[in-house]
């Protein structure tokens, strides 16, 4: 089975723009505003849930020690913030299938 490579953004934009009947610069426009609508409210600690689809919030990452995997040196790795997305039962139902 040959690999995908990921959608691209000038593929996504004319995927909604085909499906949603809206220009490529009205798809672009829109899916700009919703990714910074997402950025804006989660850097301020805000949950975004779209009902059916699924949630974005942020978690937190602890500082800890890693490895350089050349030279097995340790290296300090900051503490960092993190997007975390969890998908909605439903989204995950149309994925996999109902449950018998």
């Amino acid at each position: 089975m040959r690999k995908r490579t990921p959608m691209t953004k000038a593929e996504m934009i004319d995927a909604v723009s085909t499906a949603s009947g809206v220009s490529k610069a009205d798809a672009e426009r829109t899916l700009g505003a919703f990714f910074d609508f997402v950025v804006t409210e989660t850097k301020k600690g805000e949950k975004v849930a779209w009902a059916g689809f699924g949630s974005f919030s942020t978690t937190q990452r602890a500082a800890r020690e890693g490895r350089n995997p050349q030279t097995g040196e340790p290296v300090k790795i900051n503490a960092s913030t993190a997007m975390k997305f969890t998908a909605s039962s439903t989204l995950k139902q149309a994925l996999n299938g109902k449950k018998k």
